[in-house]
């Protein structure tokens, strides 16, 4: 009992999770990216690149002063209109801002230089929904409502030509890292991959046959580390054997490559420099030329590539050549014992690029690509020597660059930027509220799907409350696309200088001043701040503590991360961007620092999450630092050495996985399997669903809120956006129609509306503008013509009218000229053709719901026609609960059918009762339990994960016995009669409501059957695929079948007759193809230029093909014929 803390009553901290949710978290982490980038970023790229010189006359130049972001607008015609997200949705234009910088440049000739300062815009950057240059920053819900905004929508998405887009959070490995690896060779290597404003290098040191070798891109090949050692100034053999350690192992490591460097034939500093500079590759295209020659190639190489992020100031290498021993010396150590390697798929090893920081990286690029352009166009105007006087800058700035650079990769989602790789953006399909949400939290991996690795796959121990457990995509993705938990929250970079100079306030002891002897002294520990080598400090564990109680006074920034490493014998500082951190209350000797008075001063809203930050309650860990930390789950089971405990521990699950109830009572697969299809259930999509016009929209008409809830569910807003409906469901076998997981429905409940539909399909039409002038007229409606029905007298199809397939809606005309130059006004009709458009592919029965004009970015009017068309559940439409239990409606039945219960109460659906045992969804069960309880009492029950203990869940006994009380059996089952004989059954039902979602996949979306169609042109077979009415194919496995049946003429009919039929002409004597001759009705062989011997052959097309294929290579299949 000595270690257990005093038992103080727990508190209920669950009121911290909404209030974090106000300042950080979901959505948060992209905004914040985006504003920093905004505020900080765009400023310090524009400072970077600041200068435009002329090469020729060096007394012309421009230079941007300052940067900044206007408001969101549009300029029409010289006068500025500010515009809100939904206008640009329905007016498919980019919801972007104009970038102004402040300019000053130079005119005149050298000896009377005038500057003018000028203000301009340089382009236009899309902005993020609800980022501080946003229309909706900081509005209330009636502003919102008047802006047509919904108020619950979390932003964090760009609106890209009318279309949302999300820039996904990318995964990558953290820059300016060592991390000790092992090669496709099996050696162990050291690699950093330096990031640095300038330059952007990854460097690597090998251990191979006992040797250590260094790689980097500049050299042609692997080059001996001693050498490079050398050639940074450390002549002295034992002076790197003392930056290493004395320890006689490490020196027993070092001997081989010291005598690869003496085998060189390298001792000096100055003959190092030489070896290195035969092996760079050829003039670096990073540095002109003039400080090429003054300076050897390999002395630059060392100085600002290898290691990019260690600056070296006044060619002092010291730093470097220490940098390199401590990379050594870790490889050292992991030959010595292998637990030294680093896990590349550990979380605090990983850095989560957020949309802001992918933004800057794209910005940076195209703004140096824009200044190039400008300076090429200066020089090109420079050329002649009379121009430099009347030479004006202003007249070659180009404003596309930027916009349109923007634009298209946010709307392509390939980055293409010169430095890098591909990222894809993902397109937000609005199919539901939480599938939007999800999209938010989704974390794309950075290497490709197709490699079968299990590694980055599985379940990382480290993930615990940073990325969510469950939600993750079934096949080739599983594993590699996650999702951040509810409580994360993801770091921006911070200010390095004041931490580094409070470092050394701290006591760490500069490098400089040490020798090699003394960095490795056992007791001292080497302090590293985001990758770059302070010092030292004797006492790591006071450093450490005197640093966060810094930081829970809020003295420095609130997401820097200590960490001590007792292994490596380093204390690890970070503040850059990327990591993941989430919240927790720190405890002292295992009591919590929160106390009851502070939950009441937070519910009264006397404080906010902020105050508890500043008063040290609470504070962000990331992966590393969490394991300093001794977490427990609870306060009653927190012990003396604890430090801290968590807030909540449902909060470990992400936003799609909080809708399930009691998910800790399912088998684990099923929680993934519902992550997954949670996404695509319809329901409500935002309070402006009715204003929008989406391509697809997919709306349940009377969605409800579920009986048994969550404290997510309510967290995130989806009680108020429901995408589901609660059926009363009867666990019965009924009628035969319920195997493998169909469900048998009640007719007179879809009658009512249950499971009902709205889908609502996007057809636009535009009028064009042609370049001589004329422009495409709408036309009268013809009455007479069957399919101009639904038209208005302006030829645009009215609200409200009922379609059939193949009606017009847009009836437009075309003028046949659209090139020619002469006077195109009042033309005679004759000199136009009807080019109108009609549903095509449409069921019947459609409704035109809304009709919309506008302008498109070219100023043609868009006509934009939304039909809309109700479909209520039938055969073979998906039904899913929440708990992974996907089935289809197998048949429905009408209720006098149906079997009712004692109570007269009749089920809507009947589930089959065998979905229970294989798939252990007991989850499911406790939701039938206590949604009859909450139907009987008449309050929401909760079903939070882990909730039974903090009482966020009800625990069956009490949802029993509330049960009981109303008059029910308390195990959920009821008495029930037969609807067909009315006698009881023999036994009792188990039935009770459960929340069941209607998923996108409907039959009639589904279905398709084909005659003859279309054919390809090549092969002359039948198309493929469903869009294009295409056939069914018999594939080589059919075949295969019909073979064994020995079917022969069926299968000939099926490959043959039914798909591609011919008919050649076949030369008995050579046996080649010839052709038919029309004139003398006979076959002629052109290979023996006669048609004595020609038969006629069926063929399928596709094997004619073939032989003239095989002809043109020069290869000649001959067909030997005998009679049938």
């Amino acid at each position: 009992m000595d270690n257990e803390s005093p038992k103080a009553p727990s508190v209920d901290k669950f009121q911290l999770v909404p209030e974090f949710l106000k300042v950080r978290g979901l959505v948060k982490q992209h905004l914040d990216s985006f504003n920093y980038f905004v505020r900080t970023d765009i400023k310090k790229i524009v400072r970077a690149n600041d200068r435009i010189q002329a090469t020729r006359y060096p007394h012309l130049y421009l230079r941007f002063l300052d940067v900044k972001v206007g408001e969101p607008s549009l300029i029409t015609d010289g006068s500025v209109e500010t515009i809100s997200p939904q206008t640009c949705r329905l007016s498919d234009t980019t919801y972007a801002a104009p970038i102004y910088a402040d300019i000053e440049y130079t005119q005149g000739s050298p000896d009377n230089l005038n500057k003018v300062p000028k203000r301009l815009i340089i382009g236009r950057l899309p902005i993020m929904l609800r980022s501080c240059c946003c229309v909706l920053y900081k509005r209330d819900e009636a502003e919102l409502a008047k802006i047509g905004e919904c108020p619950l929508d979390p932003g964090g998405y760009f609106v890209i030509k009318g279309t949302e887009k999300v820039i996904l959070i990318q995964e990558q490995l953290s820059k300016n890292r060592i991390i000790i690896d092992t090669d496709k060779k099996k050696n162990i290597t050291a690699s950093v991959t330096s990031s640095t404003e300038k330059v952007k290098t990854k460097t690597t040191i090998v251990m191979e046959k006992e040797k250590m070798w260094l790689e980097l891109n500049a050299f042609q090949k692997k080059v001996p580390l001693m050498v490079v050692m050398k050639a940074m100034g450390m002549e002295n053999d034992q002076e790197v054997v003392q930056l290493i350690g004395r320890d006689p192992r490490y020196g027993f490591l070092l001997m081989p490559s010291i005598e690869e460097c003496t085998k060189a034939g390298v001792s000096t500093q100055a003959q190092a420099l030489e070896y290195l500079d035969k092996q760079a590759k050829g003039k670096h295209p990073m540095f002109n030329n003039m400080q090429a020659e003054k300076e050897s190639r390999a002395f630059s190489i060392l100085r600002d590539v290898l290691l990019a992020n260690v600056p070296v100031r006044e060619d002092n290498f010291r730093p470097k050549c220490i940098y390199v021993a401590v990379m050594m010396r870790r490889i050292m150590d992991a030959i010595l014992n292998k637990d030294a390697m680093d896990d590349k798929d550990y979380v605090g090893n990983k850095r989560l690029e957020l949309s802001g920081q992918l933004i800057s990286l794209l910005f940076e690029d195209l703004f140096k690509s824009m200044t190039t352009e400008i300076r090429i166009a200066a020089d090109k105007l420079l050329e002649k020597s009379d121009k430099a006087k009347k030479f004006d800058f202003l007249t070659i700035l180009s404003r596309d660059t930027i916009t349109l650079g923007m634009e298209r990769t946010l709307s392509t989602g390939n980055f293409d930027v010169k430095r890098f790789k591909m990222h894809k953006s993902g397109v937000t399909q609005r199919l539901s509220f939480i599938s939007a949400l999800g999209q938010m939290t989704r974390v794309q991996p950075q290497f490709e799907k197709s490699r079968k690795v299990s590694g980055p796959r599985a379940l990382q121990p480290s993930q615990w409350g940073m990325l969510c457990p469950c939600d993750t995509p079934e096949g080739e993705a599983c594993g590699l696309v996650k999702n951040l938990a509810l409580m994360t929250h993801v770091t921006t970079d911070e200010e390095e200088a004041p931490l580094i100079s409070l470092c050394y306030l701290l006591g760490v002891e500069n490098m400089e001043h040490l020798s090699g002897e003394e960095l490795h002294t056992p007791d001292s520990f080497l302090v590293i701040f985001n990758g770059l080598i302070l010092g030292k400090h004797r006492r790591p564990q006071r450093f450490a503590t005197a640093l966060r109680k810094l930081r829970r006074a809020c003295l420095i920034g609130e997401f820097v991360s200590v960490y001590v490493n007792e292994k490596q014998c380093c204390v690890y500082l970070a503040s850059d961007g990327g990591r993941v951190c989430r919240p927790l209350v720190i405890a002292d000797k295992g009591i919590s620092r929160v106390k009851a008075h502070h939950m009441k001063e937070l519910k009264d809203g006397v404080c906010t999450f902020r105050d508890f930050l500043r008063n040290g309650l609470i504070e962000y860990l990331d992966v590393n630092e969490e394991n300093n930390a001794m977490i427990a789950l609870y306060e009653d089971e927190a012990k003396l050495e604890t430090t801290h405990i968590e807030i909540e521990p449902f909060t470990i699950l992400g936003v799609c996985a909080g809708l399930i109830p009691y998910p800790h009572h399912n088998q684990s697969p099923r929680n993934t399997y519902q992550c997954a299809m949670g996404k695509q259930a319809m329901g409500n999509i935002a309070y402006n669903q009715l204003r929008r016009m989406d391509t697809l929209l997919y709306l349940l008409v009377y969605p409800q809120r579920p009986l048994l809830t969550t404290k997510s569910i309510e967290l995130v807003g989806y009680d108020k956006l429901g995408a589901g409906q609660n059926a009363t469901v009867a666990v019965m076998s009924y009628s035969g129609y319920d195997i493998e997981d169909a469900i048998v429905m009640n007719k007179s409940s879809l009658d009512r509306g249950f499971g009902r539909c709205i889908v609502m399909k996007r057809y636009v039409a535009v009028r064009h503008k042609y370049p001589n002038g004329t422009k495409d007229r709408l036309m009268r409606p013809n009455r007479a013509r069957n399919d101009m029905q639904i038209l208005d007298d302006d030829g645009i199809a009215s609200p409200g009218e009922i379609i059939r397939p193949n009606d017009i809606y847009v009836n437009m005309q075309s003028p046949r000229d659209t090139r020619s130059t002469g006077s195109t006004a009042n033309l005679p009709d004759s000199a136009y053709q009807s080019s109108y458009s009609s549903f095509k592919k449409c069921h019947g029965g459609e409704v035109v719901d809304r009709v919309v004009l506008c302008n498109d970015k070219d100023s043609n009017m868009c006509i934009k026609v939304l039909a809309r068309h109700t479909r209520r559940p039938e055969l073979g439409d998906k039904f899913s609960s929440r708990h992974g239990q996907k089935g289809v409606c197998g048949t429905i039945v009408q209720q006098e059918d149906f079997p009712f219960s004692e109570k007269g109460i009749c089920p809507d659906l009947i589930m089959n009762p065998h979905g229970f045992p294989s798939r252990m969804t007991v989850g499911k069960m406790i939701e039938l339990l206590g949604g009859k309880a909450g139907v009987s009492c008449g309050k929401f029950h909760y079903g939070s994960a882990f909730g039974e203990k903090s009482g966020h869940a009800d625990n069956v006994k009490t949802i029993s016995k509330t049960l009981v009380n109303h008059g029910f059996n308390y195990s959920g089952k009821d008495f029930i009669y037969s609807g067909i004989t009315g006698c009881p059954l023999q036994a009792y039902i188990f039935m009770g409501p459960i929340y069941y979602q209607k998923l996108k996949h409907m039959v009639l979306d589904k279905m398709h059957a084909r005659g003859n169609g279309p054919r390809t042109l090549i092969t002359r077979q039948p198309t493929e695929g469903r869009a294009n009415n295409g056939g069914l194919r018999v594939g080589e496995m059919e075949r295969d079948c019909l073979i064994a049946y020995g079917a022969s003429m069926l299968i000939f009919e099926r490959l043959m007759l039914s798909s591609d039929p011919y008919e050649v002409q076949v030369c008995r004597k050579c046996g080649l193809l010839g052709y038919y001759n029309h004139k003398l009705k006979t076959g002629i062989c052109s290979y023996c230029k006669n048609g004595e011997k020609i038969s006629t052959v069926k063929l399928p097309y596709a094997c004619k093909l073939l032989i003239q294929e095989l002809q043109s290579m020069n290869i000649v299949p001959r067909l030997k014929l005998e009679d049938a």
